[in-house]
């Protein structure tokens, strides 16, 4: 069925539509991810009342809202039921943030969650040998998760990573796109299934999709949320872009580390931007440095890595290169490494 949404005046297409409560609100959500929030009893409509939407993206962490509420626990709610626990959380199993069909959503459990993100499943490996090594036995690893943010795996009983375990390995059988039989493999390839890839050549690499919506990159070794990246259409989007990218401002980001623009300069023709960031203290990158260039192609801004650095030196020499400009600062320590 067929419908005109309110939300940007364009048709969207949903064949059921269920009404939910979700913490003392009434919706009504469609599956293909809009939800409709009714008004209060008794109260005044309120702006976000009465219309369909797919939310508004949260600046920071990416999900899409309807007034700080995240829709994809709504849509979740709607056509999956009660979280089993108050522990559970939604799991996007594209990895797309904004993609809140209930198709793509199911509940997993806080360590389930960790697990299949691959950033931190990674952290997991290189702590643990492998991710199946802490799953077998948790207790033999419980010193050596320090981390504030990962404390709590201390905590993580044998029984639970067992059930983890099992449903992992289901999911892993389900996925249509061939593993090598590792539940690591699969792990770690989720975000490289080729169903967001975009052919650039015929001999050259592939374009992934980034997290941010209209975002794309080229040579990153994970999907990343380019928070500076302009959402709506605007007739130069480069210089948009680039006006965006103040000095201090969040450049790009993961789940492991983020990074803040330094310096920004559009090339002379105007048809690239190129971006030094350097890593928050504290991520542990061992090069903080970053330089990326950022063009525009088939209404994606392409986010291209050109490397990674141990000094700021090493990344502004290769930042005058880039531009065509003169570097006098001599060599670097990144010219002997």
């Amino acid at each position: 069925m067929a419908i005109i949404a309110t939300d940007g005046g364009f048709d969207h297409d949903f064949s059921q539509e269920v009404d939910c409560i979700y913490k003392g609100e009434r919706y009504a959500v469609r599956d293909n991810g809009q939800v409709f929030r009714y008004p209060l009893v008794g109260k005044r409509p309120r702006p976000n009342d009465n219309q369909w939407t797919f939310g508004k993206p949260n600046s920071k962490k990416g999900y899409m809202e309807i007034a700080s509420v995240h829709i994809h626990r709504i849509v979740a709610i709607a056509f999956h039921g009660r979280p089993p626990s108050p522990g559970h959380v939604v799991d996007h199993i594209d990895t797309n943030k904004r993609n809140n069909r209930p198709e793509n959503l199911r509940w997993v459990t806080r360590l389930e969650n960790i697990l299949l993100n691959p950033a931190t499943a990674k952290r997991i490996a290189i702590v643990c040998g492998s991710v199946e090594a802490f799953l077998a036995d948790p207790s033999k690893f419980r010193d050596k998760f320090l981390e504030p943010n990962f404390e709590w795996m201390r905590t993580v009983s044998k029984d639970e990573a067992q059930l983890s375990l099992k449903r992992l390995l289901a999911w892993a059988a389900s996925d249509k796109h061939p593993t090598g039989g590792l539940l690591g493999d699969w792990i770690f390839n989720r975000y490289n299934a080729p169903k967001q890839h975009i052919s650039t050549a015929s001999n050259g690499p592939d374009i992934i999709m980034s997290k941010t919506a209209g975002a794309a990159q080229l040579n990153w070794r994970l999907p990343m949320e380019f928070p500076c990246c302009p959402q709506e259409y605007v007739a130069a989007p480069l210089i948009a872009y680039t006006e965006r990218l103040e000095a201090s401002a969040v450049f790009c980001r993961n789940e492991v580390y983020s990074s803040l623009v330094s310096k920004r300069a559009m090339s002379d023709d105007c048809q690239s931007i190129y971006v030094i960031s350097e890593s928050i203290k504290g991520s542990g990158s061992v090069k903080p440095w970053a330089l990326a260039k950022i063009t525009y192609e088939d209404d994606l801004f392409v986010h291209t890595s050109i490397g990674s650095f141990f000094s700021q030196e090493g990344a502004e020499k290769q930042y005058c290169m880039e531009l065509g400009l003169e570097w006098l600062g001599g060599d670097t320590f990144d010219d002997c490494c």
